[in-house]
């Protein structure tokens, strides 16, 4: 019987453990986490004159992912309460009650002062001030501005941007007009994104109180009419490297047929403007950055 007991105390101390680090997951907001991993990535590649110093590229890495996910944990922190209201998020750790806000606080601010820290004595001081300027703009700027004014989500794409020139920061030491031309591509890329998820989960924000595009768009033709502008704006900017010889005539032929299809999907989103075709617009928009960005590195001048 002891043994058994013993047994039985150490299983529920291992589902204790993966359930806190599934928790920890979800509240650093793993998934978009992996992506700021990804732009981050591509910008120190393509910022890098010569050789690639991959451990120099492993820490920018790492210091930006620390600051993204401290950034993520303290917008978690502060939205607790109206994330309960939602559908699509009250299942997330705090408003679940599965971790004490202060907890989150705690996480969250550790994280983002370790990332920028980091940063500052492995990289350089400019690629730290970036990281630091992400946090700030997304959790004292764009989180209580969501409650404010539908400008919140062109004010999100900011810090959603600013990733790849942490990374051309850290590898060249300096921003020009490479740095620029990648915060542009994934500033225009974030507005389709987000009006779509804004347009399948309307009802979702409104209950709390969020002011999205979508909040008083019956009928979905603002929300999938600039989904479109934006994927117009974002298939001229989105050439623009090879133009400005960082990269080859490749990544041009194939910025054109992703640009083309991305464009294709909003305008099916304008047509029905059902909540289905906004789904396969979110979809594509997730297929096309890696796709583009793939496309970039391989094809780099």
């Amino acid at each position: 019987m002891k043994v058994a007991t013993i047994d039985r105390s150490s299983s529920e101390t291992g589902r204790s453990r993966v359930g806190f680090l599934r928790d920890l997951f979800e509240l650093v907001k793993a998934r978009l986490t992996l992506l700021v991993l990804l732009t981050t990535a591509v910008g120190f590649y393509l910022g890098a004159e010569g050789p690639i110093h991959y451990s120099a590229l492993l820490h920018t890495v790492l210091g930006t992912a620390l600051a993204a996910a401290g950034a993520a944990a303290l917008n978690q922190w502060w939205e607790y309460k109206l994330d309960g209201l939602m559908q699509r998020t009250q299942s997330r750790p705090v408003p679940a009650g599965r971790m004490q806000p202060t907890e989150a606080l705690v996480i969250g601010a550790a994280l983002s002062i370790f990332g920028v820290t980091y940063l500052t004595l492995v990289c350089n001081a400019l690629s730290a001030a970036l990281a630091a300027i992400t946090i700030i703009v997304y959790i004292f700027a764009y989180t209580p501005l969501k409650l404010v004014s539908t400008f919140n989500t062109a004010l999100g794409a900011v810090p959603g941007a600013i990733p790849p020139m942490i990374g051309w920061a850290a590898a060249r030491g300096t921003l020009n007009a490479g740095a620029w031309m990648l915060f542009a591509i994934l500033f225009f890329w974030q507005l389709p994104h987000f009006f779509a998820i804004a347009w399948m989960y309307r009802d979702d924000y409104a209950r709390a109180g969020f002011q999205m595009i979508s909040s008083d768009d019956r009928t979905g033709e603002r929300s999938a009419s600039q989904s479109v502008f934006f994927c117009m704006l974002l298939f001229v900017v989105a050439g623009l490297p090879a133009f400005l010889g960082i990269a080859t005539v490749f990544y041009l032929l194939a910025e054109l047929i992703l640009g083309a299809v991305f464009i294709g999907m909003a305008m099916r989103f304008l047509r029905t403007r059902s909540r289905s075709d906004a789904r396969r617009l979110f979809l594509a928009s997730i297929i096309y950055l890696p796709l583009l960005l793939g496309a970039l590195v391989l094809s780099k001048a």
